[in-house]
């Protein structure tokens, strides 16, 4: 028995998601689950299969990044996922997905824009893209300075409301409550990222929606007054 056995279970399963919801190709891609009490979360393996992987084999890092419990290395990302649960207060699972339209804008340099009251269920503001990261940051500490580059970005932004990101020229990171939370806010990402392509190659001169429509479908659902769904 494990002192983590709950969140390497809740690491695991969520992991599984994303082949499932086919969010990822091959081994890419990854999610961590925190114990923000006992400063360590569990997060996959690197480069391990996901139809071989095994409970058991998620890693144990505490928040400066040292392994606690684990024999397999932990992923490549895993100081990506230490700097945004030391940024990000609350949050307690982070996603990294490879999913293909969501990585044609980050490829892009572009953002999300809110051309659908589906984004607004899940996001407040349009989907952000952080600027390209410097020759200086890549060769140095690359994983830790992709954090950082996300965290600048957020300078402005609640993470909170707006619980995605998307790496130029790399791919998106998203965050939830729970390893299961995170993974549906980056399938969310996904779907809106695909009504997004499709919507500007219809029209390429399509207008936002209006902030009256955005704020009723986000606030309907995560306000103070919400009354969509039966919580």
């Amino acid at each position: 028995m494990s002192n983590y056995d709950d969140i390497k279970k809740e690491c695991y399963e969520a992991n599984l998601l994303l082949p499932e919801y086919k969010l990822i190709d091959q081994t890419f891609g990854n999610v961590s689950v925190a114990d923000p009490e006992r400063g360590v979360f569990a997060i996959k393996p690197s480069g391990v299969d996901y139809s071989v992987m095994k409970a058991d084999d998620m890693v144990v890092v505490n928040f400066e990044g040292k392994i606690i419990e684990g024999s397999l290395r932990p992923s490549s990302d895993t100081p990506t996922h230490c700097r945004l649960f030391q940024a990000f207060e609350g949050i307690r699972s982070v996603v990294h997905t490879h999913s293909r339209n969501a990585v044609a804008f980050a490829q892009a340099g572009r953002g999300i824009p809110f051309f659908v009251t589906t984004q607004a269920e899940y996001f407040r503001y349009e989907l952000p893209v952080t600027r390209p990261m410097t020759a200086g940051e890549i060769q140095s500490a690359y994983e830790l300075e992709t954090a950082n580059v996300i965290v600048e970005r957020f300078k402005n932004l609640d993470p909170m409301q707006v619980c995605a990101v998307l790496v130029y020229s790399h791919g998106p990171f998203v965050w939830g409550p729970n390893g299961k939370r995170a993974v549906e806010n980056a399938l969310a990402l996904e779907i809106v990222a695909e009504m997004a392509l499709k919507t500007i190659e219809l029209n390429p001169q399509v207008q936002p929606i209006s902030s009256p429509l955005l704020d009723k479908h986000f606030l309907r659902k995560h306000g103070s007054g919400s009354y969509y769904g039966q919580g």
